[in-house]
């Protein structure tokens, strides 16, 4: 992909090459063309439906697939990987590697969870302010190729039996966790870019009817099935799992190593076909500039800081400064949207569990010939299941009655659910601990089945459809058009806020302690539930209106033309 990146002035006088944003627009349809714009009878009578979805976008759901089966297949077998030791052979009762026990495995995967959800702010900033959102996908790929060889080779009989394995761990999962960071800040933005159209228009049907095609309606279907594909991808630790019982752990390994050259394969060959829109160059420091005059310099806030607004009231700075009206009103309705972000860590808490502490629960649990760590692939089952249903059955029903959830409402379902998850587990946790043959402290696998535990992974998947595919929309359509990548890795971060969190209560992961542990994040999360709704229900109703937000084709064109031709002189002129 030959995106221009920081191009000396000379260069900048140039047009932007043929990958920038104004010929993909050309490419993509334009929102007049489609049909006229709804009338407010027509919102009262008519019922909302997506899009169709560009064949690009399942180019990049290709490649999240491939990367997913790597991520969810390596970290499927991490838990026991650390907690118990080498049993000398396979197939084995207990697989095992490390052998530092459950706090140290909980707090490993905990930490590398934590790295997973810093490293997107590395990779949306190389992306949006340098590199563009292909390259960045690209070279972040090699480097995830580099960590997945290291663990892989480090896992093998010989190098665990002289200690390898711990310190090629350490290493395989800092490399990794920087290459998926960078992926994750990215791929995301890069599915959803390829859906071009804005606003809302009125479709005819084949069989006569009139309804309402909708950019809501579109990214919500674009998210769900991109989120599909990332669990379809996760049931890859199905295979791990065995293989890491009746194998050993370094072809548990690498499998996944193998998986992810498909990845770079198809990120390579369809490089000519994504719609993408080119780094700005200077969105960090516009934006920083921006929210500078609105606090210390201009009266009125962030309106008063339009550009259009300054030539009445601040001529000189009106000359100096770089965006426009309409980076003014993105901005600010991305500062909204990263409130919302603020309640995530909570969701994010709940949804730990099933990767670590459920992992463990599972191992005190009968769970007849199959390992314990295969039953976190429920979540991922459901999900395949779950993802259809909502997008083909239950969203159309509701919209088929303008019954249709605003993103907070469906935001404050997944909090709910994510509750039940916990309060459900906190009861099979106290069953455990009054069953024999260890009770409270088990040593080994109570008398009690796994197979409780699957409700506990039915609801925190049902809580992932209304709360994180949510959040992956909504993060999405409130960002910049520059600043696609660095608002959606914020949202991501709420993820590492939730790491440490689960860090505080590592103290507390050990038996008898476990019941009082998910019973307190249950309570947690049934509060956010409630005081997120309470506190920002009226965002519902200035959804579609904010989401209308955004330049027509001329003013993206003239808006590029000024970054290419002005933003130097205008940066060192402010600075000046």
């Amino acid at each position: 992909m030959d995106e221009k990146v920081e191009r000396p002035a000379a260069e900048k006088e140039q047009q932007i090459d043929h990958y920038s944003l104004s010929e993909s627009l050309e490419q993509s349809p334009k929102d007049e063309h489609l049909g006229p714009e709804p009338t407010e009878e027509d919102w009262k009578n008519l019922r909302e439906v997506p899009d169709s979805v560009p064949i690009t976008a399942y180019l990049v759901i290709l490649i999240e697939f491939c990367e997913r089966f790597t991520y969810y297949g390596l970290s499927g077998p991490f838990q026991n990987y650390i907690q118990y030791p080498d049993p000398g052979e396979y197939p084995a009762q207990q697989p095992g590697a490390m052998g530092k026990g459950h706090q140290t495995a909980t707090a490993l995967t905990t930490f590398f969870q934590f790295w997973c959800y810093v490293t997107p702010i590395i990779g949306a900033v190389i992306a949006d302010q340098y590199l563009g959102k292909y390259k960045a996908i690209l070279y972040f790929s090699i480097i995830y190729f580099v960590g997945l060889l290291i663990l892989t080779c480090t896992a093998i009989p010989s190098a665990i039996a002289h200690g390898s394995a711990f310190p090629g761990y350490i290493v395989s999962i800092i490399i990794i966790g920087l290459g998926t960071g960078g992926i994750k800040a990215n791929v995301s933005p890069l599915v959803a870019e390829q859906y071009r159209s804005r606003s809302p228009y009125v479709k005819t049907l084949k069989n006569g009817n009139r309804v309402i095609v909708t950019p809501q309606a579109t990214y919500t279907k674009i998210f769900n099935m991109f989120y599909w594909g990332i669990n379809i991808g996760s049931l890859s630790a199905i295979a791990t799992t065995e293989l890491e019982k009746n194998v050993g752990f370094w072809p548990a390994y690498l499998l996944p190593t193998c998986m992810f050259v498909p990845c770079i394969c198809v990120v390579v060959l369809g490089r000519k076909r994504y719609v993408q829109a080119p780094p700005r160059g200077s969105v960090f420091l516009e934006a920083g500039r921006l929210l500078w005059l609105s606090m210390f310099k201009v009266k009125g806030g962030l309106e008063a800081c339009k550009p259009s607004n300054l030539a009445l009231t601040h001529p000189d700075i009106a000359a100096k400064v770089t965006h426009d009206d309409v980076f003014v009103d993105e901005l600010r309705r991305a500062l909204r949207a990263c409130v919302i972000f603020c309640w995530f860590p909570i969701f994010w808490l709940c949804y730990a569990q099933i990767t670590n502490n459920l992992i463990s629960q599972a191992s005190t649990m009968l769970t007849g010939n199959v390992p314990n760590d295969i039953m976190q692939n429920i979540d991922p089952i459901s999900l395949i299941i779950l993802v259809p249903l909502f997008e083909y059955v239950i969203y159309p029903t509701l919209r088929r009655f303008n019954l249709s959830p605003g993103p907070i409402l469906r935001i404050s379902i997944g909090f709910f659910f994510a509750s039940v998850a916990m309060g459900y587990t906190a009861g099979i946790q106290a069953k455990i601990y009054a069953s024999p043959p260890y009770f409270d402290h088990p040593e080994g696998q109570n008398w009690v089945s796994a197979a409780y535990q699957i409700p506990s992974y039915f609801f925190v998947a049902l809580s992932e459809i209304f709360a994180n595919v949510t959040g992956m929309e909504y993060a999405y359509k409130k960002a910049p058009e520059s600043m696609k990548s660095i608002v959606m890795a914020l949202y991501l971060l709420t993820n590492c806020f939730a790491s440490i969190l689960a860090f505080a209560l590592v103290s507390v992961t050990v038996d008898p302690k476990l019941t009082w542990m998910y019973t307190g994040i249950c309570g947690a999360a049934i509060t956010c539930s409630i005081l997120l709704y309470a506190c920002h229900y009226k965002r519902d109703r200035t959804d579609v209106e904010e989401d209308a937000i955004g330049r027509t084709d001329e003013q993206k064109k003239a808006y590029e033309e000024t970054d290419v031709k002005n933003a130097n002189k205008k940066e060192k002129e402010f600075e000046a």
